[in-house]
């Protein structure tokens, strides 16, 4: 008995793991789709496709389903559209919550719903928006000292705004969203490993809470993200060092 219930312990959470696999792979498929369906696949000038196709191999997603997507892309009948949406937290904190929908009506009340549930608030995306810029924004994980002068030298060169070494031998280089394809590439020829990249929504100001009160955002997060509909979510609330 005792083995048969770690054996089915291993398979539920294989299960749970998959199921996630297979909900951010929809997500980055529909992104894929989505991005390409101007015309323009081509990869040099369309930064939206690179950062989703980025994210498409940060998760290992077949080349074939790419593929797919991409010629999908020209013929899909589902019209998702892209739609921002902003929200307020606990302690005034805000949120930035990326969609893509064919179905607004729907997408808004579930939306809504995660907000009510966890003491918030949506709103219209105008009213968070000024609290918030797009950038690109690179990961390097392990990175040697050689490495880091290196990643530093392209950055310098092609326009990052930012870069920031931390003490986990992790790189974190910030762009504005026109520079990210150059950068890209600058990378991409330098042969330099990058662990995640993507054109991301930061705060301009932060709201600093307590662990406690942090606690509250994660769950507002993480019902949101568990929303089909919902690609990414930002919010300006950071945790203080202090309790």
């Amino acid at each position: 008995m005792a083995g048969h219930s770690k054996w089915a312990n291993i398979q539920h959470r294989k299960n749970r793991q998959d199921e996630k696999r297979g909900k951010l792979w929809t997500k980055i498929i529909r992104e894929i789709t989505v991005a390409a369906r101007s015309g323009d696949t081509d990869i040099n000038s369309n930064f939206q496709l690179r950062a989703a196709l980025g994210k498409a191999s940060a998760a290992n997603i077949p080349k074939d389903n790419i593929n797919k997507a991409l010629q999908r892309s020209s013929k899909e009948s589902d019209e998702y559209e892209e739609i921002n949406y902003g929200g307020y937290g606990i302690e005034g904190s805000a949120f930035v919550v990326k969609s893509l929908t064919d179905n607004k009506i729907k997408t808004a009340s579930e939306i809504r719903h995660a907000f009510t549930k966890n003491s918030g608030n949506l709103e219209q995306y105008g009213s968070v928006s000024f609290l918030f810029r797009s950038c690109g924004k690179f990961i390097f994980s392990t990175v040697s000292s050689k490495e880091e002068e290196n990643i530093f030298k392209i950055a310098l060169e092609y326009g990052a705004e930012d870069f920031a070494s931390l003490d986990n031998k992790t790189i974190e280089v910030t762009c504005l969203p026109e520079q990210y394809i150059k950068l890209c590439n600058a990378f991409d020829q330098a042969k330099v490993i990058i662990k995640s990249s993507d054109i991301i929504i930061e705060p301009l100001i932060k709201v600093k809470l307590n662990h406690e009160k942090y606690i509250k955002i994660e769950k507002l997060i993480l019902d949101l993200e568990n929303l089909d509909d919902v690609q990414s979510v930002y919010t300006n609330a950071v945790l203080t060092d202090s309790n």
